[in-house]
């Protein structure tokens, strides 16, 4: 029997809260035909254990295992994508979402909604014990998140919401799959406004296990509400992507400048040298933001800087060559012959680097 209701729950590292999460949602659930879907980051902490553990005595707990691919979005996205539920819902699995508001999200959408949000922002709902700072924050990137959607939410940055699969089909060719904020991405890549309850529920702390809010999950924010804006234009990586080398050009120059004028090396060993903290800085730099969620560490990072350093030197040459083949015998003026072999350059730096250095 296909289940009317799907929960996918993104884990990582949650072992002590797999069991009494999935107690909750069968004390609540009553006669409604449910599963549960855990996608697993591939924890190092015993959750899928503990997930194998449960599911021998509930055959309604089903797990994805994810190796080599990280972050909220795209396992909610992989989940909702391995089951045949009509209706499916995001949950965190740190115990922290109401699992006492599913069957009123549920009825919402029974009712014609398109989406049921357990929001903290309408009447009813709250943010619990956060403190001044975390609620401010929160308070900041939902006003961010209302800029990019085309319906009024009053809590765009939920992770407790419930889609009709019809609904999330629309929505999946045109999503970024980008770091935590899945609900906005979905409600952003509709092609219409979705009609939506939001549902107040009270966000709970955290009992086991760690927060997983960090610098990198307001990058991915970030990175995010850009795609949104401008990604149906350009792909917001290759618009980070441009803008490092934009620094590294500015550290380049700086280099060459000291290397010159304070220790003074010669033109041909400063600019060698000025190249190289170039293309270091600019390969630490990708790896921390335009590629983070595929950050190399170890030995791999030492493998990618050595091949991106290969790649870096080839965009170098084919810019030279075009540019001298373009202000040449084609007669184009220096600035354009320049600006077409920088552009070469990027685009080839862009596109090889991805592939091969962060295999994207």
């Amino acid at each position: 029997m296909i289940p009317e209701l799907c929960i996918v729950v993104p884990v990582l590292n949650e072992r002590d809260n797999v069991g009494p999460l999935v107690a909750a949602v069968r004390d609540t659930m009553g006669d409604i035909a449910w599963e549960i879907m855990f996608v697993d980051d591939n924890s190092r902490d015993g959750t899928r254990e503990a997930i194998a553990a449960v599911a021998a005595a509930e055959p309604r707990v089903r797990m994805i295992h994810r190796v080599g691919r990280r972050g909220l979005a795209s396992a909610f996205i992989e989940g909702a994508q391995a089951t045949f539920a009509l209706n499916i819902a995001a949950m965190d699995g740190d115990l922290q979402h109401d699992e006492t508001v599913l069957p009123t999200m549920l009825q919402a959408l029974r009712n014609g909604a398109d989406l049921a949000i357990g929001s903290r922002y309408v009447p009813g709902g709250g943010i619990g014990e956060w403190d001044a700072t975390r609620a401010g924050m929160s308070d900041f990137a939902t006003k961010l998140g209302q800029m990019v959607l085309k319906t009024q939410v009053a809590d765009p940055m939920s992770g407790f919401f419930m889609v009709k699969r019809e609904v999330f089909a629309q929505a999946l060719p045109n999503l970024s799959a980008i770091g935590f904020k899945i609900l906005l991405d979905i409600i952003a890549s509709l092609p219409t406004p979705p009609r939506i309850v939001e549902v107040p529920f009270q966000f709970r702390t955290r009992v086991a296990g760690e927060s997983k809010l960090d610098m990198g999950v307001m990058r991915d924010f970030g990175l995010l509400l850009v795609d949104k804006m401008v990604g149906h234009i350009i792909p917001v990586r290759f618009v980070l992507f441009a803008c490092v080398g934009a620094v590294g050009i500015v550290l380049h120059m700086a280099v060459l400048v000291a290397a010159l004028k304070a220790a003074g090396f010669g033109f041909d060993y400063a600019q060698g040298f000025a190249t190289f903290v170039a293309i270091l800085g600019n390969f630490v730099l990708n790896n921390l933001i335009t590629f983070g969620d595929k950050r190399l560490r170890g030995a791999k990072m030492w493998r990618g800087l050595v091949v991106f350093g290969l790649i870096s030197a080839v965009g170098a040459a084919g810019n030279l060559s075009v540019a001298a083949f373009m202000f040449g015998p084609q007669m184009t003026s220096w600035w354009v012959a320049g600006l077409v072999g920088a552009a070469m350059s990027l685009v080839w730096n862009y596109a090889v680097s991805s592939a091969i250095v962060w295999r994207r």
